[in-house]
């Protein structure tokens, strides 16, 4: 009886089988793992992403939001109108006495002396502006106007410097004449200031100098219709 030949190769062992993943069940265990390693990737990932949103630091709120949420800070009243109304209502109040330019009426040696014309007499400054000053100085002493209705008062001055002496009268040309009017010229003659004879320049010894004051009507009473009301 013929024995069969034996092959001339070796058996494989059975490690080495392995190695080549050629030997059962070994070869099954690679793909279970890595399914294994990629559910646990996934189930990582499922649970921290919603701790990461939950947790993580919120941030911190600007300076403009941080001025938005701060209460307002009062309102100061203004100066404006902290203001005595008592100003609000003299600024539209008319002026008590209007004054018009100083005429030269004469200018001579003497009060009985023709003399000259206004337009021909030189300029005494200081004592216009002084015989200006007291007629303002004296408006209480003016007749007071009706309603609506404006007075005049022409102020003559006369000026002699051989007496040294100063006399105001209410010329003819005013609306007011009569006792009024010289009461009110009076008082602008206590108002007067004596000039310095002495050292006032001048061409003659005797001027006569008018101005006419106007002295406005009275502002209309509260509640008038027309009149200005301040609350």
């Amino acid at each position: 009886m013929v024995q069969p030949s034996r092959s001339s190769f070796p058996a494989p062992s059975e490690p080495s089988l392995r190695r080549l993943g050629v030997g059962g069940g070994g070869g099954g265990d690679r793909p279970l793992r890595a399914q294994v390693v990629v559910a646990v990737v996934v189930v990582l990932v499922l649970i921290g992403v919603p701790l990461y949103v939950l947790r993580r630091p919120t941030p911190a709120p600007s300076e403009a939001s941080a001025s938005a949420s701060a209460p307002a800070a009062p309102i100061l009243p203004s100066p404006i109108s902290s203001a005595p109304l008592a100003v609000a209502e003299d600024a539209g109040a008319p002026e008590r006495v209007k004054l018009g330019p100083p005429q030269r009426l004469r200018c001579s040696a003497s009060a009985r002396a023709r003399g000259q014309d206004g337009s021909l007499c030189d300029s005494l400054g200081a004592l216009e502006a002084a015989l200006a000053k007291a007629i303002q100085d004296a408006v209480d002493c003016a007749p007071k106007p009706a309603a609506e209705k404006e007075g005049t008062i022409n102020f003559v001055l006369n000026v002699d410097w051989s007496s040294q002496q100063l006399h105001v009268f209410a010329g003819a040309s005013g609306t007011w004449r009569g006792p009024q009017a010289r009461r009110a010229a009076k008082c602008v003659k206590s108002s007067l200031a004596a000039p310095g004879w002495q050292s006032l320049p001048h061409q003659y010894r005797y001027y006569q100098i008018a101005i006419l004051a106007t002295y406005s009507a009275p502002a209309p009473p509260r509640g008038v219709p027309g009149a200005p009301v301040f609350e």
